[in-house]
């Protein structure tokens, strides 16, 4: 046993360490559930994002054994706030800025860990809009009063609909969800109602959506939306 490991130290002290084993650092996450990989960066995504990283190693040769760090760095500082030690690991993004995601590698306690790559993982700052109209009558067009399509990492979100005299409707916490226009199982009239939405970004941002909702029961309008800005 002692002339084998004098063997695979005298191996680590001739061999230059790329040539002990190859890496393809890949991070794996999804996007509005298509899966998506990414070697290099991962470019305005919305939080929260959860990711995979894994050092993927091939050719590995006879008595290696790399050991791993995966080190997260935020943009603009100098050491990580976070350090893995597994081959393969995850995290999931809550704040919106860039974090470098770098795959550093040593084969023995006694040789230095070295950079294989950098993955850049950069979170878009938080939108939230809400409509002011919807037409639910079935024509599949706006049927549903949901935030509008073009919010960005927000990571809590809470939305309640109010009648004229202040009685609730309606709420709900899915930021894909929404009000159909029923109460109790039962259409409500068409008119005017209220939306309040309690909201977080991912960049801390707080948003207190108040805003009145137009409910038109009988408009249609094929291919377009009641939509206003």
């Amino acid at each position: 046993m002692k002339i084998k490991s004098l063997l695979i130290a005298l191996i680590f002290a001739i061999i230059p360490s790329e040539l002990l084993a190859d890496f393809n650092p890949t991070a794996y996450y999804t996007v509005d559930e298509q899966p998506m990989e990414a070697t290099d960066v991962i470019n305005d995504a919305q939080a929260p994002l959860f990711v995979t990283f894994k050092a993927n190693p091939s050719n590995l040769d006879e008595g290696v054994t790399p050991s791993y760090e995966w080190r997260f760095t935020k943009e603009g500082s100098e050491e990580p706030f976070m350090i893995r030690y597994e081959e393969e690991t995850s995290f999931e993004f809550v704040e919106s800025g860039s974090t470098k995601v770098s795959l550093y590698v040593a084969y023995s306690d006694s040789t230095d860990a070295e950079l294989i790559s950098t993955i850049k993982v950069s979170i878009s700052i938080s939108l939230l809009e809400m409509p002011n109209a919807f037409s639910p009558n079935g024509d599949g067009i706006n049927d549903i009063y949901k935030a509008k399509e073009n919010h960005k990492s927000i990571i809590d979100f809470h939305a309640y609909i109010f009648n004229r005299w202040g009685q609730k409707l309606y709420d709900w916490t899915d930021l894909n969800g929404g009000w159909d226009g029923t109460y109790k199982g039962k259409e409500v009239a068409a008119g005017v109602y209220f939306v309040l939405v309690k909201a977080k970004g991912a960049d801390g941002r707080k948003y207190n959506i108040k805003r009145d909702v137009n409910l038109l029961r009988d408009y249609t309008e094929e291919g377009g939306s009641t939509t206003n800005p």
